[in-house]
């Protein structure tokens, strides 16, 4: 979007928008109070709505192609809807993100912080009405670090006793791996050390339990519904909508005010814009036409969890070169950064990967064009002045910031080596499967965090990560992230995540553009329950329409 809107610092502009987005939030309501997870939970005794037409809350989101496993997931737009038809032992909070209890009633902690041991509830249900047990969240969690299959968020688990070993096929014993059913109701985890952010990740949609009927399932790619354990269940679903209708055998039923929820995949911006105004759309993801929008007061802008990245892949079997840092680095430094980051389009550049973060400290990338310094690196990769470099192949999202973005980096690269430089686009649709199976030189990925920690941007980028498209490998990286990942004190925690940060783009594997702040419409004056976040997740479970009591005597 574009802005004239001059930006002092990036932490000052944080600040002010997250000040905005919690008055926003706490005008209409007050955020539910987390659960005290230590001890047993009531069911929730709320009353139940009454059913009608006028309760069903109609959303618009972006158009990907949406993969119902939640095993083999990527994007947001599938995120936001797994809140619906998923659900794990802990959810996310819909204000703080802290966790809260969800299929686990309640939980208990070792003494040395290594032994997790999660009470299931017996109200859980799938939709047929199935309980839940703690066998299927084990299977599951072995499915999703199976060898032969592994899910793309597999290695978040890595942190559990005998885990990455299986994951990486060198131990086929499932037994070894510290996830177990001691007893009847009980799931429990053994950690390899303690790993202060665990319980954070399972809020993730990728550690909800599937039925066992669902784990036999071997090709998801046209199934159009599951069988969920979460607060809808699918009515329909296909290539333009999904409608979604309460479940009435959820375990917190009472607490869930919605009759259903109609999803419509639009990227027309004119048509979200006409249907806010005239009330026939509660809520969009961002594809508005806000020149034509009547109602501004619905636009919430808050900062995300989020960055915009360029990377280089690895995995191309076309442009090994560019495996070399020295190589990449010399690249970096030949794009001119006051343009590509240019306040004129976007509110936050940065040259940095991990959003700002209290205690987190400062790592800088490539934050100035240096030719004089490039050319020398080139010279030292064997490569004096350009010469016989191979082909650059970009493989980007349709969309106009990646395509100026991309434009302004191989025009540099052209002008400054003779190198040839081409940039093909992909359909926001099929562009991640592309990005994780096809050649390419640079792609370029929007990444928010899974979780609000350093460590959901930078373990993606260790050597056996699924989620690694990019195929970086470094052994001293992998080794920080790792020694990071279990240190129980916040300050040397961070310290050396952030060194590895440092080493990431040193190497200049990725080149960061900005972090994103999210853009919603959303009419707060008529839905409740919807707060905004760092994560850009909204449970669909807390959202409700503001009910108008008359006073006495008019109708």
């Amino acid at each position: 979007m574009k802005t004239t809107t001059k930006i002092v610092t990036i932490s000052l502009l944080f600040c002010v928008l997250l000040a905005s987005c919690q008055s926003t939030a706490e005008s209409q309501a007050d955020p539910p109070k987390p659960e005290d997870r230590s001890q047993p939970q009531s069911e929730n005794q709320a009353q139940e709505p009454q059913a009608n037409d006028e309760n069903m809350l109609v959303v618009s989101l972006s158009p990907p192609k949406i993969n119902l496993d939640p095993l083999h997931t990527f994007t947001s737009t599938e995120a936001q809807i797994y809140t619906a038809i998923y659900e794990g032992l802990v959810t996310y909070h819909p204000f703080t993100l802290e966790p809260m209890p969800a299929v686990a009633e309640y939980w208990e902690i070792s003494s040395d912080r290594k032994t997790y041991r999660f009470h299931i509830r017996e109200s859980a249900r799938y939709w047929n009405g199935d309980q839940v047990e703690p066998e299927h969240f084990r299977d599951t969690w072995l499915a999703l670090i199976n060898p032969a299959n592994p899910g793309e968020y597999g290695s978040l688990l890595d942190i559990i006793k005998g885990a990455r070993d299986y994951r990486l096929g060198l131990n086929d014993d499932p037994t070894s791996v510290g996830i177990t059913v001691p007893e009847p109701g009980i799931l429990q985890v053994e950690l390899e050390k303690p790993a202060p952010h665990f319980l954070k990740i399972l809020c993730h949609h990728s550690f909800s339990p599937l039925h066992p009927k669902m784990l036999e399932v071997k090709d998801w790619s046209n199934m159009t519904t599951v069988l969920g354990n979460g607060p809808f269940t699918i009515v329909e679903s296909n290539d333009t909508e999904m409608v979604l209708k309460k479940n009435q055998l959820y375990w917190d039923s009472n607490a869930v005010h919605l009759d259903g929820i109609n999803i419509v995949y639009s990227d027309d911006g004119k048509w979200a814009a006409r249907s806010i105004d005239n009330g026939t759309l509660h809520w969009a993801e961002g594809n508005v036409d806000f020149d034509i929008l009547e109602n501004k007061e619905a636009m919430i802008l808050n900062p995300v969890f989020s960055t915009t990245y360029f990377f280089f892949s690895s995995s191309s079997s076309q442009s090994e070169s560019y495996n070399n840092p020295q190589l990449r680095r010399a690249l970096g430094l030949l794009v001119p950064w006051d343009e590509v980051r240019s306040t004129q389009y976007m509110y936050l550049p940065t040259d940095s990967l991990v959003p700002q973060i209290s205690g987190y400290p400062t790592v800088h990338g490539i934050a100035a064009t240096d030719s004089e310094t490039a050319m020398k690196l080139l010279d030292e990769a064997g490569f004096s002045d350009g010469k016989g470099l191979p082909e650059i192949k970009f493989l980007i999202p349709e969309g106009t910031e990646a395509q100026r973005i991309a434009d302004l980096m191989a025009e540099a690269w052209r002008k400054a080596l003779g190198v040839k430089v081409t940039i093909e686009n992909a359909g926001f649709g099929d562009y991640y499967e592309r990005i994780k199976n096809e050649d390419f030189t640079l792609g370029v990925l929007t990444w928010v965090g899974d979780f609000a920690d350093p460590l959901s941007f930078l373990q993606m980028w260790t050597s056996d990560a699924a989620l690694n498209v990019g195929k970086y490998h470094n052994d001293r990286y992998d080794a920080m992230v790792s020694e990071a990942a279990t240190e129980e004190n916040e300050i040397e925690r961070y310290k050396e995540m952030a060194t590895a940060e440092q080493l990431l783009l040193d190497d200049a594997t990725v080149l960061p553009i900005k972090h994103a702040p999210a853009f919603n419409i959303i009419d707060l004056d008529r839905v409740r329950g919807w707060f905004p976040n760092p994560l850009d997740i909204h449970p669909f479970k807390y959202l409700e329409f503001e009910q108008f009591i008359l006073p006495d005597g008019v109708v």
